[in-house]
């Protein structure tokens, strides 16, 4: 069922215009005389499929440009739907952005600034979260695969209430993850174990899983993916609209060959042994995607389902950049430039590329108001509803893009075969076609990235009134209040 025009424009120009147009719709219904109406007759919120890659390159699928690996299911996704080429990660590592995504907020908001090293540091309990807001909207909710985010280790488990908060604490109903404490996972990565031996640290609902589980001698992309299943059946079952967070790990090292097929299927002459496993991941994690959907098309909801499929920063050692600069750990293009995909049949445009800015602080509100949630006031929120340009074609600018910011610890190793490009950078700014990277707030770099993708021409001798317009509008963000992702001050 595909909304009629005016009530799209209203789902993207109103948070609240969906269900007065339902009360409305019923209302005229009776006034013309209807005798009845059916239940199903009656708009359904949508289900939400959030699909999170692990260090994937923005060229990395073949709907991106990729020859090395075929991915036809986010193919077809994208084909079908509407794909972003220019879509931001909010850091070049991955716990910023996964805040960015619960959060809708910049992550230095709460004083990430770089990945969670599998400590004690977390997101801070009582942080208002996308589950949390689609629950409120009457949503079940599930998180599944890596989450970074803190309180996954046992001694946390078995004392929630004084310790860490997890999942279950940031809104989800029902969670799937591997236990992330040390020395488990650093022994399993150096063994290269950690995704076919993935279900052997796995906790489920604050449970330890044991091994008489049947997921327990599991590969981890066929873990997440078939749990993900699972939720959906479940909550389908529960007649209830649902919210599947699924984060895969894939394709962070270590690389690890996959299953047949794929690793017979992606088997090339002239590659490394790593770029070998790294493409056979990179399929596995499209076909258990095709899964999902088929799934959904079993089940007679695909077309109140949206999916959504994205990464949480630029490429690793492996990955294909497309040609972009940089790459994991640096905010060069290759770091922060990821792929975008929306799909929602008869909802949002098919066939569609778009070259508007996008960013994972956008994801929050976006969901928020495809769900009917309450989307938080602009002083609890950074990012934006991509809805109005989404459904409507409305051109971001109208809806208030204005400036975006990043910032990361620093780096001094690119992850990658090549070194870090200097001049080093620590935080970056863009407004409009404009990028400007600079150390400690002292700009180093400013290009044209429309005109110059790769980042070759530095143009900030050429430019000065402009790049001290962005270093003031950097100090400022900088200087600006948060919250400590350790102790939550």
């Amino acid at each position: 069922m595909s909304f009629p025009g005016n009530l799209r424009r209203g789902i993207t120009l109103n948070r609240e215009r969906p269900w007065k147009l339902l009360i409305a719709s019923v209302l005229m219904t009776l006034l013309l005389g209807a005798s009845t109406s059916s239940a199903s007759e009656v708009p359904r919120k949508p289900n939400i499929v959030l699909l999170l890659a692990d260090d994937l390159g923005w060229a990395d699928l073949s709907c991106f440009g990729s020859s090395a690996v075929q991915t036809p299911n986010l193919d077809r996704l994208a084909k079908t739907g509407t794909r972003f080429t220019q879509f931001y990660a909010a850091s070049a590592v991955c716990t910023p952005t996964r805040a960015s995504i619960l959060t809708g907020r910049y992550p230095l908001r709460f004083d990430i600034q770089g990945h969670f090293p599998d400590d004690e540091s977390h997101l801070p309990r009582g942080v208002l979260t996308l589950p949390k807001l689609l629950k409120q909207a009457g949503y079940s909710t599930a998180h599944v695969g890596k989450w970074h985010l803190g309180g996954l280790h046992l001694k946390h488990i078995a004392d929630r209430e004084g310790s860490i908060p997890g999942p279950r604490e940031h809104g989800f109903d029902h969670y799937q993850c591997q236990i992330e404490e040390q020395p488990l996972r650093g022994l399993m990565g150096r063994e290269r174990t950690l995704f076919r031996k993935g279900g052997t640290c796995l906790i489920r609902d604050e449970k330890q899983v044991e091994p008489d589980d049947p997921f327990y001698d599991g590969h981890f992309t066929d873990i997440n993916g078939d749990y993900a299943i699972r939720m959906i059946e479940k909550f389908h079952g529960e007649d209830r609209p649902f919210f599947i967070n699924l984060w895969w790990l894939v394709p962070h090292k270590p690389y690890e060959p996959a299953p047949e097929p794929h690793w017979s299927a992606t088997e090339s002459g002239g590659i490394s042994d790593d770029q070998h496993r790294f493409r056979s991941m990179v399929s596995h994690m499209d076909a258990k995607i095709g899964q999902i959907v088929e799934t959904l098309e079993r089940l007679g909801i695909r077309d109140n389902t949206l999916l959504l499929f994205t990464s949480d920063n630029g490429g690793a050692y492996e990955a294909d950049l497309g040609g972009l600069k940089g790459g994991k750990t640096d905010l060069h293009e290759g770091g922060i430039r990821v792929p975008l995909i929306l799909n929602w049949p008869g909802h949002i445009p098919s066939g569609r590329v778009t070259d508007a800015v996008g960013h994972t602080n956008d994801l929050l509100p976006t969901l928020c108001e495809v769900g009917g949630a309450a989307i938080p006031p602009k002083d609890r929120l950074d990012g934006i509803s991509l809805l109005p340009h989404v459904m409507d074609n409305r051109p971001l600018e109208e809806v208030e893009r204005g400036t975006l910011f990043w910032q990361i610890a620093f780096y001094r190793h690119l992850q990658r075969h090549y070194p870090k490009p200097e001049p080093y950078a620590t935080e970056a700014v863009r407004r409009g076609k404009w990028k400007m990277l600079a150390r400690n707030g002292e700009p180093t770099e400013l290009f044209d990235v429309e005109a110059d993708l790769f980042e070759r021409k530095n143009l900030i001798k050429a430019k000065p009134e402009l790049v001290e317009e962005l270093s003031q509008q950097l100090r400022d963000w900088l200087g600006e209040p948060r919250l400590n992702c350790r102790d939550g001050s």
